[in-house]
C-alpha cells in the first residue's frame, strides 16, 4: 500500500524532525522598534490578572522582516510593559504575521496572540517607514529618518507574558483553567541605529491600539538581531478573571462565547 500521508509517523521520523528543529541556525531580522509612554490607566486596563503594570506605562511596537530560508516573513507586535512575580516583561496585545506557518506554533505552543496581517519595513537611504496592517488598516505606522549609529548592546534576555487556553466546546468559557506562560528570549544585536520620527496610531475596531496614546516617544530604532525563545508555564490562572479579556485574542469574540445549536456542526470559519 502506498504511504498514507495522514497516517501515523514512525518513531524514527518523529525523532528526526525533533533533531532537525533543535539545530536551527541563527535567523536574523531587520526591524523597527518604537517605544512610547502612554496613559497609565489605559495600560493597567488591558492587563489581565495576575499581571501588574510596570513602573512606567510603556508601549512597544516591533515591526520586522525576518530572513527565513525560502520564505521571507513579516512579523510584528504591539505590547505593553508588565510585571509578574518580580519579573519585568511585556504583554503583547496583537502579533501580526504574514505567513500562516508563523502563526500555528506560537499560538498553539506558547499562547501568543498571533493573527495574519501585513507587515511593512521600508528604507530608502536614511528614510524609514514601518507599519502593521490588518483588514486594510495600517493601525500602527512608524516614520522617520536615521540620524546616528548606536553602540551595540550586550546579549540580553527578555520576557514576554502569554495566556494559553482552549475555548470550551459548549461556549461557556474554557475547557480547562488557562495557564500563564513566561516566554524568555535571548537576543543578540549586530547593528543598531537611532531614528528621529513619530508614531501614528489609526483607529481599527479589530486592533484598537489607538487607545494607547503616544504621550512621549522614548526611542525609535532600526536594527538587525537574532533571538531564540523558550517558554514555561508558571501558574494556572482564574478562568473567570481572564474571560473578560478574551476579546483581545479574536476579531469576533462571539466565535468562542456562543455555543453552537444542538446538532449543528458549529463551524464559523
Amino acid at each position: 500500500m502506498a504511504r498514507v500521508r495522514y497516517g501515523a509517523r514512525t518513531e524514527a521520523e518523529i525523532a528526526a524532525a525533533r533533531e532537525k528543529s533543535s539545530k536551527l541556525p541563527d535567523i536574523w531580522s531587520t526591524g523597527v522598534v518604537a517605544v512610547w509612554e502612554s496613559d497609565p490607566d489605559v495600560v493597567a486596563a488591558v492587563l489581565p490578572p495576575p499581571l501588574k503594570p510596570a513602573d512606567r506605562p510603556l508601549v512597544r511596537a516591533n515591526i520586522s522582516k525576518v530572513d527565513l530560508p525560502g520564505y521571507p516573513l513579516g512579523a510584528g507586535s504591539v505590547a505593553v510593559a508588565a510585571q509578574h512575580g518580580g519579573i519585568e516583561g511585556w504583554y503583547p496585545l496583537v502579533m501580526p504575521m504574514t505567513l500562516e506557518r508563523a502563526l500555528t506554533g506560537g499560538r498553539e505552543v506558547f499562547g501568543e496572540p498571533k493573527k495574519l496581517g501585513e507587515v511593512t519595513v521600508e528604507r530608502d537611504g536614511l528614510v524609514v517607514r514601518a507599519a502593521l496592517a490588518r483588514h486594510g488598516i495600517a493601525f500602527v505606522e512608524v516614520r522617520g529618518a536615521v540620524d546616528r549609529a548606536l553602540p551595540l548592546p550586550e546579549p540580553a534576555q527578555k520576557t514576554d507574558f502569554y495566556f494559553k487556553f482552549l475555548p470550551a466546546v459548549d461556549g461557556s468559557g474554557f475547557d480547562v483553567d488557562p495557564v500563564l506562560v513566561h516566554c524568555t528570549r535571548n537576543e543578540k544585536v549586530r547593528k543598531l541605529e537611532h531614528i528621529t520620527g513619530d508614531v501614528v496610531l489609526r483607529e481599527s475596531m479589530y486592533d484598537p491600539v489607538a487607545d494607547l496614546p503616544v504621550r512621549r516617544i522614548v526611542e525609535i530604532t532600526i536594527g538587525e538581531k537574532t533571538t531564540d525563545q523558550k517558554g514555561r508555564v508558571v501558574e494556572r490562572v482564574s478562568a473567570q478573571a481572564l474571560l473578560p479579556y478574551i476579546h483581545q485574542r479574536y476579531d469576533d469574540p462571539q466565535q468562542i462565547l456562543d455555543a453552537p445549536p444542538e446538532g449543528s456542526s458549529g463551524g464559523r470559519g
